[in-house]
């Protein structure tokens, strides 16, 4: 299983997105510091992630959610999520 995710930094709120086919194992890399991409945005959050059976699927899904639409798609998707955040002023 092949897994497309997306990581909120608690320091600047910026998401990150990234795949693995192990996304316990990639999610504490990240949080230990050891990923270059966001070793100086730790703490972060697992907000979402998706799982696709064929790496390629998951390449082309994790290609449009770093674009504008994908981004969009993602704070749409996270609505309620994000509305709480601001709300609680995190």
């Amino acid at each position: 299983m092949e897994y497309v995710y997306v990581l909120q930094s608690e320091q600047d709120k910026k998401f990150y997105v990234g795949l693995t086919n192990n996304l316990r194992k990639r999610f504490s890399e990240h949080n230990a510091g050891l990923v270059f991409s966001t070793r100086k945005r730790v703490p972060l959050t697992l907000v979402y992630y998706e799982a696709c059976v064929h790496r390629s699927d998951a390449r082309k899904r994790e290609v449009y959610l770093k674009t504008a639409w994908g981004k969009r798609y993602i704070k749409n998707r996270l609505r309620n999520y994000l509305f709480n955040i601001i709300s609680r002023g995190k």
